[in-house]
């Protein structure tokens, strides 16, 4: 038996994909549940929430809670594809470089691969199976928090939040090798059209184009189809298939994020979402529980025919060796929980400190932009605005001011200002810029 074909039959499971589609602030997802067995995958069920941002997390987590319970899934975490333009994908070739030496290779690189502050990315990486070549994914820190707070809110257990790559990756093998050497696929939401594609001389490539200002929509998709074929360096004859048709599955993204969300283990270790927000659930969890029962069973049921002096002496040193590995698990279990306060403190502790050296850049910056004999009274900072009182020669000019700070933005005036002994005395609400 190949790899493959022992792969094959460990795809095992039931699993829940999400696809978050549409225009940021208004999207919508499309949700299918799978169930995977050895011959394949079938969607036991599909469901769409159209713009949830805005509807009451109530109301449609409540609708999601229905659909999973009605499949007998309320146990399955989702695996969650995120918006293509909210994420940045990079191919690393790290040739040569052991899985030992990889974490410190892909970090020494990682300031190159965004445009993002440090405290403001949230990536992850897998390395591709049989390859040299290492899939980054990198989005925004405020993007995720955003989709992970509205799942929570709605009550849907989330254990993944991956990219369309990712997924695309893991699903053409799950059942064995990918159908063929090159492959280029397209999938179309609106006015977005990406492209998924594999070749001897790229192991992967993903693509994401905006069609939308195009005067000609579809010679815009045929010159992004055109660069995808140049990328990979195939045929430039080659037309990409439409994803559906290439993963077996309608809607594709969504059924590949099933598919991972069904058998975890086959696919890329690729997740967005922050460790103590991951969710588990699956009933596979029990598997090894069960055969463990099983083959105690069958041998109490073997020993029944060995004699009652070698049963009893044999049974006694089955319980303390049962006996020695309890103690080692209660004493791991206390580990992890005493791990887990120990890490939730450094994160308290980490945190504390960046809004702390925040503030001060926020003090630090009205000190250095508000032009004397400016003066101010009063000052409220918080994490997302900064409310300024004072008195200055002219009020109006110092929101013009604010504005063309890097730290502040949409600044405004709670009140008109009031002509006071020696100016206008004021009060000023601005917005810190992404929350610094």
């Amino acid at each position: 038996m190949t790899g493959a074909d022992f792969k094959k039959w460990l795809a095992f499971g039931s699993g829940i994909g999400i696809q978050i589609t549409g225009p940021h602030g208004a999207e919508s997802l499309e949700i299918v549940a799978v169930r995977v067995r050895p011959n394949g995958a079938r969607i036991a069920g599909r469901l769409t929430i159209a713009d949830f941002p805005h509807q009451p997390a109530g109301v449609w987590g409540t609708e999601y809670a229905a659909f999973v319970r009605k499949l007998d899934l309320r146990y399955v975490a989702a695996t969650v594809i995120l918006p293509r333009q909210d994420v940045i994908v990079r191919p690393l070739s790290l040739p040569g470089v052991s899985n030992k030496d990889l974490p410190q290779a892909v970090a020494f690189q990682m300031d190159g691969l965004h445009p993002y502050a440090e405290d403001d990315v949230a990536s992850s990486w897998s390395r591709l199976h049989g390859d040299s070549t290492v899939l980054v994914a990198i989005a925004r820190r405020a993007a995720i928090d955003r989709y992970a707070a509205l799942f929570a809110e709605a009550g849907v257990k989330i254990g993944n939040f991956t990219c369309s790559a990712s997924a695309i990756y893991s699903a053409l093998r799950l059942f064995g090798p990918p159908p063929g050497s090159e492959i280029l696929a397209s999938d179309q939401d609106g006015t977005r059209v990406e492209f998924y594609g594999e070749s001897p001389s790229r192991p992967l490539f993903s693509a994401n184009f905006d069609v939308s200002d195009a005067a000609d929509e579809t010679g815009a998709e045929s010159r992004a189809a055109a660069l995808a074929r140049s990328e990979l360096r195939i045929d430039p004859a080659v037309e990409p298939k439409p994803l559906e048709q290439v993963l077996s599955g309608a809607p594709a993204l969504p059924f590949a994020a099933a598919l991972c969300s069904a058998c975890p283990r086959l696919s890329l270790k690729l997740n967005l979402l922050p460790a103590d927000r991951r969710q588990t659930g699956s009933r596979a969890m029990w598997i090894v529980s069960g055969a463990a029962a099983m083959m105690v069973l069958a041998a109490a049921i073997s020993l029944a025919a060995v004699p009652a002096m070698e049963h009893r002496r044999y049974e006694k040193s089955l319980e303390s060796e049962i006996g020695k590995i309890e103690k080692r698990a209660g004493r791991a279990a206390q580990l992890d929980k005493d791990t887990d306060v120990v890490r939730r403190r450094t994160l308290l502790l980490d945190d504390f400190r960046r809004r702390a050296r925040n503030d001060m850049d926020v003090l630090a910056e009205l000190t250095r932009i508000l032009p004397p004999p400016t003066w101010v009274n009063s000052l409220d900072i918080n994490r997302s605005q900064v409310v300024i009182g004072g008195e200055a020669e002219k009020a109006e000019p110092l929101l013009k001011t604010l504005d063309a700070s890097p730290l502040f933005e949409a600044s405004e005036f709670l009140g008109a200002p009031v002509h006071g002994a020696n100016g206008e005395i004021f009060r000023i609400r601005t917005n810190r810029e992404s929350g610094r």
